[in-house]
């Protein structure tokens, strides 16, 4: 006891040693009245007594105090280690359903300090795991792919949209896939998607197929998928199905859509006068042609159609053939037809197997070379006959597509329509086909058909077709 020892310390400190003095004559006196040092010790100790008793409780009252404040630490330092450990061992927090299920959408919440909000459930987040992403925080079970909605437990996810996703549910619905052999498209060795792609069929495809054999279609263009069944032509090229269900493969299933054109360009006030022969040849007798012409452009890599002005004998395709096994046309009949020159063109020839908007397109074109020299226009620039030529196969495409739409919407409003207003209306994939081919003459890049094409067409949409013709007759250029 503090106190205690206080009092004995002033105590040995104020006793005297039995020693009495008298304090008003030198001689001591042992029968004299006198008033002793304890009594005055008495009266002012009880002073110092009382000080140092309360001095003391104060201080074990203090003392007291932090023992209690050191305990309560330590109790709240036990509580938090056991909350740690059982984080560590134990399993997350409950899911929390809300609504109608558990809200995926990752949303930063503001939170008081101190306060940990689930971005997921919008409740607290107590003792236990949380994660921290996305500018939010959650329970590990809140944090759920926006595909598959299951939690995203592994250390690596992917972002779109400002949703989260395990990484194989983004491949699934992010990563590209070939449209020939339908897998992922691979990453090149900088770790990026490397593919081709058709610019106007939206068709991605892996780099590799473009030296694996894989056929592509020589109409659309398109490389075909594996599994899918196309025609191989004698001459070596590939015809997908759905080209091959409108194509023209002969000389004598074409002579109808050569009336077509002939009246489309009667419509347009040019009518040919001269009865020019049409054939459809196989591409050997095209380049053989083509070789024994002594004037005139021809479109590389392939050409498709020609115009021919010299005598020649032309190896004609005489009748449609026939599928065979592994997917290759047989029973090709053809026959040679002699050219005897009557007028300035000789013959129009055109590539056999193609669809019929693509072989009226370049019936249509040659058609105009044919116009052209029986109305006497010599020498023109390659760039502007090839691009007058184009404009005319565009406006012959432009037509047909207009009339099929026409066809389209006048049978669907007639509840009764004939079965053969059916048979005339063309199929979605054939409208679209014909979008193509308009397609590739607005974007071809040759100097002299692409950019002949959009010189000569600006003149025919400011001028017209026929003060364009005129102006061309007279000064071998374009009107500006």
């Amino acid at each position: 006891m503090g106190w205690l020892s206080k009092f004995f310390r002033g105590f040995n400190d104020k006793v005297p040693e039995g020693k009495f003095y008298d304090r008003h004559s030198d001689n001591q006196g042992w029968n004299d009245p006198c008033t002793s040092e304890a009594d005055v010790w008495t009266q002012h100790e009880n002073e110092d007594i009382d000080r140092a008793v309360a001095l003391s409780l104060l201080e074990e009252d203090q003392r007291a105090k932090q023992l209690f404040d050191h305990e309560s630490q330590l109790k709240e330092d036990e509580l938090l280690a056991r909350a740690l450990q059982e984080s560590l061992t134990n399993a997350s927090p409950p899911r929390y359903e809300y609504g109608n299920g558990l809200r995926s959408q990752p949303i930063s919440i503001p939170y008081p300090t101190g306060h940990r909000i689930c971005a997921g459930c919008y409740t607290e987040i107590g003792y236990g795991r949380f994660l921290s992403c996305m500018g939010a925080i959650w329970h590990p079970e809140c944090f759920r792919c926006h595909a598959c909605n299951l939690p995203i437990s592994g250390y690596e996810f992917s972002v779109s949209g400002g949703y989260p996703y395990h990484r194989s549910c983004y491949k699934e619905h992010y990563h590209p896939k070939c449209g020939v052999c339908n897998q992922f498209i691979p990453t090149n060795p900088s770790g990026l998607i490397e593919y081709r792609a058709h610019p106007f069929w939206d068709q991605k495809y892996c780099p590799q197929h473009e030296h694996d054999g894989t056929p592509r279609c020589c109409s659309c263009e398109r490389m075909e998928p594996r599994g899918t069944g196309y025609v191989s032509l004698d001459d070596g090229r590939k015809l997908c199905l759905e080209c091959l269900d409108s194509a023209v493969m002969d000389t004598n299933e074409c002579q109808p859509l050569y009336q077509d054109i002939q009246q489309f360009y009667e419509s347009l006030n040019m009518k040919v006068e001269q009865r020019v022969p049409l054939l459809l040849v196989e591409r050997q007798a095209l380049n053989e042609a083509m070789e024994g012409e002594k004037h005139g452009h021809h479109h590389m890599p392939e050409t498709r159609g020609l115009c021919l002005s010299e005598e020649q004998t032309i190896t004609t395709v005489l009748r449609r053939p026939r599928t065979g096994g592994g997917n290759r046309t047989m029973n090709l009949i053809t026959e040679p037809y002699k050219l005897t020159r009557r007028c300035e063109v000789t013959a129009i020839l055109v590539l056999y197997g193609l669809p019929r908007l693509l072989t009226g397109s370049i019936l249509a074109h040659e058609m105009m070379h044919a116009w052209l020299r029986l109305q006497g226009f010599r020498m023109l620039n390659p760039q502007i006959e090839e691009g007058i030529c184009q404009v005319l196969a565009y406006m012959w495409l432009g037509s047909q597509l207009k009339c099929s739409s026409d066809e389209a919407s006048s049978s669907s409003s007639s509840s009764g329509s004939s079965s053969s207003t059916q048979r005339g209306t063309r199929s979605p994939f054939e409208t679209k086909l014909g979008n193509f081919f308009k397609s590739q003459i607005e974007s071809d890049i040759s100097p002299v058909y692409g950019d002949g094409f959009r010189a000569a067409n600006h003149a025919v949409h400011k001028f017209g077709l026929r003060r364009t013709l005129d102006h061309l007759r007279i000064t071998g250029t374009l009107p500006y």
